[in-house]
Order: structure tokens, then sequence, then C-alpha cells
């Protein structure tokens, strides 16, 4: 019993077109999704920073104080874009 098998098979088929999809997905997300590399809004980055003082303050002065400080940086950020 002498199996000769031809081409990809089942397997190879599904092992090819997994890797023509991940290839294909970091493709689409560098071509199609520049905003990603791009510097981030004024508005998300205080948001970020605001989401950080809450996480790691505990204290309700050193969160008001992080946020005043976060304010400012949006402010500048702001200044600057104009």
């Amino acid at each position: 019993m002498k199996c000769l098998q031809r081409g990809l098979g089942a397997f190879g088929t599904l092992v090819i077109l997994a890797v023509a999809g991940a290839a294909g997905y970091y493709i689409y997300k560098s071509v199609f999704e520049p905003e990603s590399v791009s510097a981030p809004s004024c508005k998300s980055q205080l948001n970020s920073c605001i989401t950080h003082c809450r996480k790691t303050s505990t204290e309700a002065p050193q969160v008001q104080a992080c946020q005043e400080s976060c304010q400012r940086d949006a402010a500048a950020c702001e200044a600057r874009k104009r």
C-alpha cells in the first residue's frame, strides 16, 4: 500500500490560509490605520493622564494635584497646536 500524496492537502491549505490572513491583518493595520502611529491628541493625552492619576494615587489631595497637573499639560498642548 503505497500512498502518494500530491499537493498540500487539507492541513497544508489551512496553514497557508492562516499565514496569509495574519500577513493581511498586519498590512491592513500599517496601511489603513496611520493614526495609531501618529501622536495622540491633546484630549486623549488628558484622558490617559487622568486615568493614570486615579490608578496610582489613593489620597484625594494627591489625585486632585495630579489632575490639576494634567489640566495644565492639556492647556499647554492646546496652546502648542495653535
